[in-house]
């Protein structure tokens, strides 16, 4: 569960290095940690190696050494923070599992979850490595991280996240036994994982427009501009690039997913209260019901309000807790099964 914590506050740090422009302050990768600039030629030297890429070129020719601090310290704080999840995992896995704490099951998540903390460190770097390439040739280009290598590195943090939680659940909130469910009962449950589905799906496309800077364009709604299809939506040929690579579409893309999310967790909100289920699935479905309505509200705040990072920041972590409601609710329909008579 800490290490969950931890992953969740990384991602919420990923998000303002993101939103904050500094994820491309650090222009070189160790797996151990960078040593972090102490006099001012450290300072000038790192600020020399930035100058030779395109986000200083191209989008910050005028900026000063102190300025520049800013950036890299924000960047600098989610790659340790990043690097401390692994050792706060790592270290406590070995010793239990030397010690034959460990049953066979749990040395399988052991090693899934480990592996996964380091793919997530490898693809961190892999996904900044796309915004230091020499790629921005046109005058209009902005210099930025490719938005699939961004989208796999949110993704495998939720993956991450998601795992620690049930996982942490599983040992420290054990479901409770429930009686033979109802016909019912067990459709609430069908539902409940495809609305943990659903919520994943919805983030995962937040990380397109973020990639993209897809919330600034349409800054209105319900409708887009005046119109609820814009005219560009399928702009770019062939269409199927479209969904990852037009802006409009990114964002139409995640409205419509929002939306709909939205519409799933009310309903089921609904259905609940005149279904029979474990005491605290009602909590955990009262809860996600509550954050879905506020992270729809934060998401158009921030549409409206061309992005501001402290909305967008919020935005994104809301979308984490409401995931956690969802796994939560889940965990508590476990033993639900549904045996005819």
């Amino acid at each position: 569960m800490v290490c969950g914590g931890m992953v969740y506050l990384a991602v919420a740090l990923g998000g303002v290095t993101r939103l904050t422009e500094s994820g491309l302050s650090m222009v070189t990768w160790k797996l151990l940690g960078e040593r972090f600039p102490t006099s001012q030629a450290e300072w000038e030297e790192e600020f020399r190696l930035y100058q030779q890429y395109p986000e200083f070129k191209m989008k910050n020719l005028n900026m000063t050494v102190d300025e520049f601090r800013r950036i890299f310290w924000m960047e600098y704080i989610h790659r340790m923070w990043g690097r401390a999840i692994g050792a706060v995992f790592l270290l406590p896995a070995i010793y239990f599992w030397s010690k034959g704490r460990l049953n066979s099951t749990t040395k399988k998540f052991v090693l899934l979850m480990g592996s996964l903390i380091g793919a997530q460190g490898l693809m961190g770097w892999y996904m900044v490595k796309s915004g230091l390439e020499n790629r921005f040739e046109d005058v209009n280009d902005v210099p930025r991280v490719s938005q699939h290598r961004l989208a796999a590195h949110l993704g495998v943090a939720f993956v991450l996240y998601t795992l620690f939680l049930s996982q942490g659940l599983k040992k420290l909130l054990p479901a409770e036994q429930f009686p033979t469910a109802s016909l019912s009962t067990l459709r609430f449950k069908r539902f409940a994982y495809a609305a943990k589905g659903l919520i994943f799906l919805t983030a995962f496309s937040g990380a397109f427009v973020a990639g993209l800077d897809a919330g600034l364009v349409y800054n209105s709604f319900p409708k887009m501009g005046d119109k609820w299809l814009p005219d560009d939506i399928l702009a770019f040929q062939p269409i199927n690039k479209n969904l990852t690579e037009n802006p409009t579409t990114v964002q139409f893309n995640h409205r419509i997913l929002g939306v709909t999310t939205l519409t799933l967790v009310s309903a089921m909100w609904l259905l609940s209260r005149r279904t029979r289920l474990p005491k605290r699935a009602y909590w955990a479905m009262n809860s996600a019901a509550l954050v879905a309505w506020l992270q729809v509200t934060l998401g158009i705040s921030t549409l409206l309000n061309h992005v501001p990072v402290h909305l967008a920041a919020a935005h994104q972590s809301g979308s984490l807790l409401l995931l956690s409601f969802a796994v939560w609710l889940c965990h508590e329909m476990r033993y639900l099964k549904y045996l005819p008579k």
